[in-house]
């Protein structure tokens, strides 16, 4: 867990923040299963978490995490939460906003985030 955290602290330090109903795509009940998220996944998360310097941010865990922004989180809202690597002040600012479409927003990664650390710890 505390390698997931180091990797996912810019996108994931404020998740345990907010909350509310589940608002995401679906395709089924549980977690991704560990041998589907083995799979290197690509995509704006996985390249903004390879690129973030961070010493545990591997190929595999990155790739985890992008196979769960692919199941959990639209296109928009993917490359949305990739700017939290480089930016984790932004983070905070949708976290806080009063904009309901930010509310939105963070309602589904949040939830996106929790799955990711289920689901990708330990690897």
């Amino acid at each position: 867990m505390k390698r997931f955290g180091i990797v996912m602290l810019a996108a994931l330090a404020l998740a345990a923040c907010g909350g509310g109903d589940r608002n995401k795509r679906s395709y089924g009940g549980g977690d991704v299963s560990r041998a589907y998220t083995a799979s290197f996944a690509n995509g704006p998360i996985s390249k903004a978490c390879l690129n973030s310097g961070r010493k545990a941010a591997s190929g595999r865990l990155c790739g985890c995490v992008q196979s769960v922004a692919n199941r959990d989180l639209s296109s928009g809202d993917q490359r949305r939460a990739a700017k939290f690597f480089a930016d984790p002040h932004m983070a905070q600012e949708t976290r806080q906003s009063d904009n309901p479409s930010h509310e939105a927003f963070w309602k589904r990664y949040k939830l996106f985030a929790q799955r990711a650390e289920r689901t990708c710890t330990g690897l």
